[in-house]
């Protein structure tokens, strides 16, 4: 009888436990799509699983699994602007192009299934095209291990609906791409590029320097690409003179292509030269894909540094108020791309000897020489935090040390340094190579950006006429102290990389610094 008992009461206790709760991923419905009288047909869910894409299948859910491309002027603006994607840097074929104009073709004597076929590729490849569009065909974090970026989230489906919906296909295009001035131009130079005629001009052989006045065979070619390229304007005698003309013609070329337009024909000089217009298309192409990469909107204000050109500009409310000189890093040692926010501005900084340094530069110094460190003012500390002697350091076990450059103007860091939040532990800061900024070639640093005129950009910033005068800030300086401070006013950080964009309709390239450009073209065409 208690076994009975004992029983109804755990079968009262089991049937009063209140279940738990089923977790249901949220999905979020796309608005329904508004079908119009043309032919429709259903649309088979085992042909739509075969593109695994969950976008695609919440589309037809929004149409009741029916057909909806059945308007011709849907359907024409859709294949038109797909085979037009070749004018954005983008590749028709990506997008099935072909496959689907040859359904158009047959649009009338299409069956059911093929016609289900043929509206689930226009959905398909229409959308595949505007994420593209949006946000790049490639995945940076993908693709490089030093590029941060924020991924950018698109609802295609909402996008693609509401314009469908309103009959506003012909401006869904248009208004997903960036919004950057640079993004707008890069467009128009790709259009410029493809309206000049074909070349058949050979290449120029590497050549020691030549001057104005100088006689040299390979004139000739390097006139018919000045020519070409419409750096120099009419007919010329094509001689083997370098005349003034010419002269006049090689400095433009060498200003668009930044380097120093000095007139002297130098390795630089014909190595940019040397570039086909294919090549420079290609370019063109690929930086076209690094800004979809980019945030579509940009901060209010911000600093935006492009490191192959080596330039670092302020940009407050649509005006830039400061241009810089910068010094970036090596092919060897990146500089990483990052989306960031300043934060602090620090005022004679100490230097921590970071790891790559300590292994590829400090300890072969070291071993060589045991005052390398004290002869640039670097002290050496133990875990316990101990100043270490010269020659009580154990080249054996170096990275059990600390090495620490006390603050001052050789300091390796210089006078400043701005810090931002990143993963790879890189700042802008002063230098104690100041001279490096009047070198053509400015990637030479270990990663972080040097800045030239570091403390005005310092007083511009922290936006205090009073407590940053300029000789409050010499003080600071003079006093050898380390002191930080916040900067109030909201800058974002852009630290991009691009090698080709236009001004005034001339097209611009710089030096692909870290090989990029190349390699991200083939990966955009396979």
């Amino acid at each position: 009888m208690r076994k009975l008992y004992f029983l109804l009461a755990v079968c009262i206790f089991i049937s009063c436990k209140k279940e738990e709760p089923k977790i249901i991923p949220i999905v979020k419905k796309a608005p329904a799509i508004i079908l119009t009288d043309e032919r429709k047909v259903e649309i088979d869910t085992a042909l739509l699983n075969t593109f695994k894409s969950e976008t695609l299948k919440q589309f037809y859910t929004s149409s009741e699994n029916k057909t909806v491309w059945g308007n011709l002027k849907k359907r024409t603006y859709v294949l038109s602007q797909l085979e037009k994607s070749e004018e954005l840097g983008l590749d028709p074929e990506d997008y099935k192009s072909s496959q689907l104009q040859k359904f158009e073709k047959r649009i009338s004597k299409l069956n059911d299934s093929e016609l289900a076929t043929y509206d689930i590729l226009l959905t398909y490849n229409f959308e595949k095209y505007l994420n593209h569009l949006y946000k790049g065909k490639l995945d940076p974090k993908k693709l490089y291990t030093d590029w941060d970026l924020d991924e950018k989230t698109f609802d295609v489906n909402s996008v693609l609906i509401k314009a469908f919906n309103n009959d506003k296909l012909d401006s869904i295009v248009e208004n997903i791409q960036p919004k950057s001035e640079t993004y707008k131009q890069l467009l128009k130079s790709l259009e410029a590029i493809n309206s000049f005629p074909d070349e058949d001009i050979k290449s120029i052989d590497a050549v020691k320097k030549i001057t104005l006045n100088d006689t040299n065979n390979n004139l000739i070619t390097i006139k018919k690409r000045l020519l070409f390229w419409k750096d120099m304007s009419g007919k010329d005698s094509l001689t083997d003179k370098y005349d003034q003309k010419t002269f006049e013609a090689v400095k433009k070329f060498q200003a668009r292509h930044g380097l120093a337009d000095d007139g002297v024909i130098g390795i630089g000089t014909i190595t940019a030269l040397n570039y086909s217009k294919e090549r420079r298309k290609q370019q063109i192409i690929v930086n076209l894909e690094r800004w979809r990469w980019y945030p579509t909107e940009l901060a209010e204000n911000y600093f935006i540094i492009n490191i192959p050109d080596y330039s670092l500009h302020v940009v407050e409310e649509q005006d830039t108020t400061l241009v810089r000189n910068i010094v970036v890093g090596t092919s060897s040692r990146k500089t990483p791309i990052i989306t960031s926010v300043l934060k602090t501005v620090v005022f004679n900084p100490t230097w921590t000897v970071p790891p790559t340094i300590l292994k590829e530069d400090v300890v072969p110094a070291m071993k060589r020489n045991r005052n390398y460190l004290a002869k640039k003012n670097i002290t050496i500390y133990d875990t316990s935090g101990n100043v270490v002697e010269p020659s009580a350091w154990n080249e054996n076990k170096p990275n059990n040390y600390r090495y620490v450059q006390s603050p001052g103007y050789n300091n390796s860091l210089g006078l400043m340094k701005i810090l931002f939040p990143n993963h790879h532990s890189v700042y802008l800061h002063d230098t104690n190579h100041r001279n490096y900024f009047v070198r053509n070639n400015r990637s030479l640093s270990s990663g972080c950006v040097r800045v030239e005129n570091p403390l005005e950009l310092a007083k511009h910033i922290l936006n205090d006429s009073t407590r940053f005068s300029k000789d409050k800030i010499d003080t600071i300086i003079a006093s050898k102290k380390t002191m930080s401070f916040k900067i109030t006013k909201k800058y974002a950080l852009y630290q991009w990389y691009w090698t080709a964009w236009s001004k005034k309709n001339q097209l611009i390239f710089r030096a692909d610094i870290y090989n990029l450009d190349s390699d991200l073209y083939a990966k955009l065409r396979h």
